[in-house]
């Protein structure tokens, strides 16, 4: 064989690889890309189910919440009951304004309290103490 036989035959060889590459890069990518849309969907789906339990989760703990609200205010209406029963059965005025001081001591330093005087005017508070 001559040497330009030889030459031809190679450069032959080269162009068929060449070729066969870019066919194969072309079917490559297609399939990549059916790969790559499938790990995206099932990255959604993924995405879509912890948001879901999320969500039921944060459900279940205002649920429990709101059920040990509703224990907490029966057990206190519980308590007032024995209370207003160990004052006879009746709101006496004695009892009234100690549950107003009750009250009072939850309310914070910044809250101002007007009580109207015998003329139905607030005290001021020029004399307020700090």
């Amino acid at each position: 064989m001559s040497d330009a036989a030889k030459s031809t035959l190679a450069w032959l060889f080269i162009v068929m690889a060449i070729i066969g590459i870019i066919v194969g890069l072309m079917f490559g990518y297609q399939n990549f890309k059916v790969f790559s849309r499938e790990q995206e969907g099932k990255a959604q789906l993924a995405e879509a189910t912890f948001g879901k339990q999320v969500q039921l989760e944060q459900a279940k703990a205002n649920l429990e919440a709101q059920k040990l609200n509703s224990q907490a205010e029966v057990e206190r209406a519980k308590g007032a009951a024995q209370a207003i029963e160990i004052e006879s059965g009746k709101l006496t005025e004695n009892y009234i304004r100690y549950l107003w001081v009750q009250q009072q001591e939850n309310l914070n330093d910044k809250t101002v309290i007007y009580i109207p005087t015998e003329a139905g005017l607030p005290i001021t508070e020029s004399a307020r103490i700090r």
